[in-house]
C-alpha cells in the first residue's frame, strides 16, 4: 500500500461532512508543496546527478529566452539567494497553472484571466518539447517561504505582466500571517511578495510579487480537451533545481486525488489529471502544459511506494504524479485575484463509499442529507447510492466530491442514484458555499 508524506503547508484537520471512513487498503496522495527545513521525514531515495552513465556528453541546451529586466536592491538580491540556497534540497511537488491576462505590460489590479490556447492537440516530437521549454520557462518562477514552521520552496506560473502568481496553497500557506515569501524569476532577478488570496479545498493561491512590470503571462489551455495518451510536459523547481523541465503523457483523468483534510470540516479532492511527467518535492505550484505551451494542469501530488517505518529521507517521482485541470479553478483564481472569497459548488450532503454486505461496490452512499440544500431539495435520502453526475461515473465518495467541485454554484447537473433496487434520475441546482463552512 502506498504511503502519504505531506510535505509542507499546515497539519491537517480531523472531520468534514463530506468525505467518509477511507475504504481498506487506500490509495493515498502526496501534496508535496515542499519539505520545511524543521522537519525529518521516514522515505529515502538517492536523488543524485552527474555525467551520463554511457559517458556521453550533456546535450545542448535549448536557446535562451529573451531575459526580463527588472530593477531590484542588491541587499534584496543578496538575502533571496541566500534563502534559497538554505532551502535549495527541498522543496514539493505539486504545480501552478500558465494563465494569460488580457491586459499588456501595464499594471492593473485585477487582470482577468483568460484562456487563449487552442482546444486542439498539439502533435508530439522532440523539436516541440524544446519550443515548449523555451516559450514557457520565462513564465515559471520559484517561490521561497519562510515562516514560523520552517521553510521550504515550490513553484509558481505568472498570471499577468504586474506580478500575479499562481501556486499552490500548500506552498503559500508555509508562510503563516508573519513569514515571508520571495519569488526568484528565470532570468535571475529576484523580488519579495505577498499573499493575495488562498483557497484550501482546491490547494491553489495567489500571490503577488512586488515592484515589478513587464513579466511574461503564461498561455492558459484547456484541460477539457486533454486525452489519455496526450504528450504533456511539467517544469518547476524540484528538490530547489530551478527551471526544470520533464515531459511524459496523461496517464489517466479525472482521477479522485485526496490530499487531506483542511479547516471547517472540510477535504481537499479535486479530479486529477495523473501524468508520468517526473514530478518531485519542489514541483508544486508549477504548470503542467501540452505540447503547444499552453497550461492544462497544476501540478500538485504525487503517489509514493515507500514505508515511512522502514525508510528514511523524502520520496520522489515513480511516474505517479498529479496535477489540478486548469478548468476547475479558473473561476476561483479569479476570485482570488478581485480579492474575494472563493466559492464552490455544494449539493449538502454527506456521503460514504457504497457496499454490498460487507465488499465494497461502485458509487457513493449518502449518509445525510441537510435541510435546505440541494440534495433535499432534488429528493436525495440517507441510503440512496449516486451513481453518475451527468456522464461522470461515480465509484467512491471521493469521486463524488472530485467532480462536484469541478461544478461551480448554480450549475444544475443530472444525478443517477439506486433507492431501493431501482435507478432514477433526477436534476439538481446546485449551492454555494460562500455563507457555509462545510462544502
Amino acid at each position: 500500500m502506498s504511503n502519504e508524506y505531506p510535505h509542507g503547508g499546515q497539519d491537517p484537520q480531523p472531520g468534514h461532512d463530506w468525505t467518509p471512513e477511507p475504504p481498506a487498503a487506500p490509495a493515498t496522495w502526496s501534496p508535496y508543496g515542499f519539505q520545511t527545513s524543521s522537519e525529518t521525514t521516514d522515505d529515502t531515495r538517492p536523488f543524485g546527478f552527474g555525467a551520463p552513465a554511457d559517458g556521453t556528453s550533456t546535450p545542448p541546451a535549448p536557446p535562451e529566452a529573451p531575459q526580463q529586466k527588472r530593477p531590484r536592491s542588491k541587499g534584496l538580491a543578496a538575502s533571496v539567494v541566500a534563502a534559497s540556497l538554505l532551502v535549495g534540497g527541498a522543496a514539493g511537488v505539486g504545480g501552478a497553472a500558465l494563465w494569460t491576462s488580457t491586459h499588456d505590460s501595464s499594471v492593473a489590479s485585477s487582470p482577468i484571466i483568460t484562456q487563449s490556447g487552442s482546444s486542439a492537440i498539439p502533435a508530439a516530437s522532440t523539436d516541440s518539447i524544446v519550443k515548449v521549454a523555451h516559450n514557457v520557462l520565462p513564465s515559471v518562477v520559484k517561490i521561497n517561504v519562510s515562516g514560523s514552521s520552517g521553510s521550504g520552496s515550490g513553484s509558481g506560473i505568472i498570471l499577468s505582466a504586474d506580478g500575479k502568481i499562481l501556486t499552490n496553497n500548500h506552498v503559500a500557506s508555509l508562510a503563516g500571517k508573519s513569514g515571508q515569501i520571495s519569488i526568484d524569476f528565470n532570468d535571475g532577478s529576484h523580488a519579495p511578495a505577498k499573499v493575495l488570496g488562498t483557497d484550501p479545498l482546491t490547494d491553489t493561491a495567489v500571490v503577488q510579487a512586488e515592484g515589478v512590470s513587464g513579466l511574461t503571462p503564461a498561455t492558459i489551455g484547456h484541460s477539457s480537451s486533454l486525452q489519455v495518451g496526450q504528450g504533456v510536459v511539467a517544469i518547476g523547481s524540484p528538490f530547489g533545481l530551478n527551471a526544470t523541465v520533464t515531459s511524459g503523457i496523461v496517464s489517466a483523468l479525472n482521477r479522485p486525488v485526496d490530499v487531506g483534510q483542511v479547516s471547517a470540516g472540510n477535504v481537499t479532492v479535486y479530479p486529477a489529471i495523473q501524468t508520468d511527467a517526473a514530478i518531485n518535492p519542489g514541483n508544486s505550484g508549477g504548470p503542467l502544459v501540452n505540447l503547444a505551451g499552453e497550461v492544462v494542469g497544476i501540478d500538485s501530488a504525487i503517489q509514493t511506494a515507500t514505508d515511512s517505518s522502514t525508510s528514511q529521507g523524502e520520496p520522489g517521482s515513480i511516474g505517479l504524479g498529479f496535477a489540478i485541470p486548469i478548468d476547475a479553478v479558473l473561476p476561483i483564481v479569479q476570485q482570488m485575484i478581485n480579492g474575494e472569497t472563493p466559492t464552490h459548488a455544494r449539493l449538502g450532503i454527506g456521503v460514504d463509499n457504497a457496499t454490498s454486505g460487507s465488499q465494497a461496490t461502485d458509487g457513493a452512499k449518502v449518509a445525510q442529507v441537510e435541510n435546505g440544500s440541494a440534495g433535499a431539495n432534488a429528493g436525495l435520502k440517507t441510503g440512496d447510492v449516486i451513481t453518475k453526475v451527468d456522464d461522470h461515473l461515480i465509484t467512491t465518495s471521493d469521486s463524488l466530491i472530485a467532480i462536484i467541485r469541478s461544478y461551480r454554484p448554480g450549475d444544475s447537473v443530472t444525478l443517477t442514484y439506486t433507492r431501493g433496487g431501482s435507478d432514477h434520475t433526477v436534476t439538481v441546482t446546485l449551492d454555494s458555499d460562500a455563507k457555509t463552512t462545510t462544502s
